[in-house]
């Protein structure tokens, strides 16, 4: 059951909401006073918390932000008075959930709290999912923290919930395979197998007997019977990943294969069932495929239910410095090499590349850089030495403000470690206004605090 907080001043309308909250099946804690409600937040699990903005002797948007330093990811509904709206949209800027004008329908305030506890449950699942990862990968950085990364997280987190097939598609180098291997041990299968097939790097003619198998005798030198990868996965996943590249034939007998859950091992009499999930990846556009009629239409829409598009790592370049970070990390400790950390210049060279080669090509340059470090910080010279990046050519003057706008902005937030306070008053902008900056370069605070 979930448990939420409120805090107002007028003790009438604190035992109404009670009362209404109470018998919409929630459990509730309330607080007359700023001091009450932080000290009940330290010592209980609290889901959500309604907050009145303004309180006997302290403002509501300083409560929100003590609650924010014991649950960052908590939802806060502020309860303004008419002639307060724009202290609450300031509220809003400044992390609150969303905003309720008294007098109100406590039918809004019920959809409200609803979206808000369903928008805490996926930031739960978020931060679930990536601790899984690090706990199976050692990636700590490997999903990176950008709003669109955070998207395909929770996408993740959603189709690991059932047992439909996924498709996922990205470019090169994006790390499509660590997604599906997250997805497979997030779900209920985790326990059974996980059997990747790359179906770009196998031989045609050996391709249906390495995924459905063969009988003794069913071809010359085949001496035994061999067990395909798609029944090694029995109660796990098939992985079929650059999907695109299979070939004709074989889509055929796969998309029957998917429909009738049992396949023909090369040279076998008697079909063969199989329970298994499927996750297939591609770095190409399959509708282009499908159009073109290089891929089937009616397999490409049984694989095609649940679709994960991972974006390039030149669309979310606030990933760079966190995982340029990582990879130093890792690969200095395998190497045993002490080196503290990037210079500047070195920072900003990664930033300007464009990537094409994404995450695998910027673990590759890092570990290129350490490699020919002499010195305890990698520096610009050791950055993609043979590459012209976008600084080292004359930009747009609405791009090069925007590239020094943005990369201030990150070595101010370093500067103060995520403090906004702090930073806004040494960039000389009002917090909101520094805020709206935040948000334009998608730069999240707390990246900055965890450093």
């Amino acid at each position: 059951m979930d448990k939420i907080l409120v805090l107002d001043d007028e003790k009438n309308l604190l035992k109404v909401i009670k009362m209404r909250l109470e018998a919409n099946d929630y459990q509730v804690a309330t607080a007359l006073q700023a001091e009450t409600a932080v000290e009940i937040a330290k010592k209980e699990e609290i889901d959500l918390a309604l907050v009145d903005l303004k309180l006997a002797g302290k403002n509501g948007i300083e409560v929100m932000e003590e609650l924010h330093q014991i649950n960052p990811e908590m939802p806060i509904i502020i309860l303004t008075a008419y002639g307060t709206i724009k202290s609450a949209v300031e509220a809003m800027k400044r992390g609150a959930y969303s905003y309720l004008t008294k007098p109100f329908d406590y039918r809004d305030l019920l959809l409200q709290i609803k979206n808000g506890l369903e928008k805490s449950r996926l930031s739960k699942e978020v931060l679930r999912l990536r601790n899984m990862v690090e706990r199976r990968y050692g990636f700590k950085n490997v999903i990176g923290k950008s709003e669109k990364m955070k998207k395909v997280l929770a996408r993740v987190g959603q189709a690991a919930e059932s047992e439909s097939s996924v498709y996922i598609e990205g470019e090169t180098g994006t790390g499509k395979g660590l997604l599906a291997k997250t997805l497979h041990f997030a779900s209920s299968r985790k326990n059974g197998p996980f059997i990747v097939i790359n179906c770009a790097t196998i031989p045609e003619n050996l391709l249906e007997s390495e995924l459905f198998g063969y009988e003794k005798g069913a071809f010359t030198g085949a001496t035994r019977s061999k067990k395909g990868l798609f029944l090694q996965a029995h109660k796990g996943t098939l992985f079929l990943d650059e999907i695109s590249e299979m070939p004709i034939f074989m889509q055929a007998k796969l998309l029957q294969a998917l429909e009738s859950k049992e396949f023909y091992p090369l040279g076998g009499e008697k079909p063969v069932k199989v329970d298994a999930r499927l996750i297939a990846a591609s770095n190409k556009k399959m509708h282009e495929k499908v159009k073109k009629g290089d891929f089937r239409e009616d397999l490409f829409y049984r694989i095609y239910v649940i679709p994960i598009e991972v974006p390039p790592l030149r669309e979310r370049k606030g990933d760079i410095p966190l995982l340029a970070e990582h990879y130093l990390q890792k690969i200095t400790k395998d190497n045993k090499k002490g080196i503290r950390g990037f210079s500047p210049s070195a920072l900003q060279k990664l930033m300007l590349y464009s990537w094409p080669g994404n995450v695998r090509e910027l673990e590759n340059t890092i570990e290129c850089a350490v490699a020919m470090a002499t010195q305890d910080a990698i520096t610009e010279d050791l950055i993609l030495p043979a590459q012209t990046t976008e600084g080292d050519r004359l930009r747009p003057l609405k791009d090069a403000k925007e590239g020094f706008e943005r990369n201030y902005v990150i070595q101010i937030m370093e500067l103060t470690r995520g403090n906004i306070s702090r930073a806004a008053k040494l960039a000389g902008k009002y917090r909101a206004d520094f805020y709206d900056l935040l948000k334009k370069y998608d730069l999240n605070p707390q990246d900055f605090r965890k450093r």
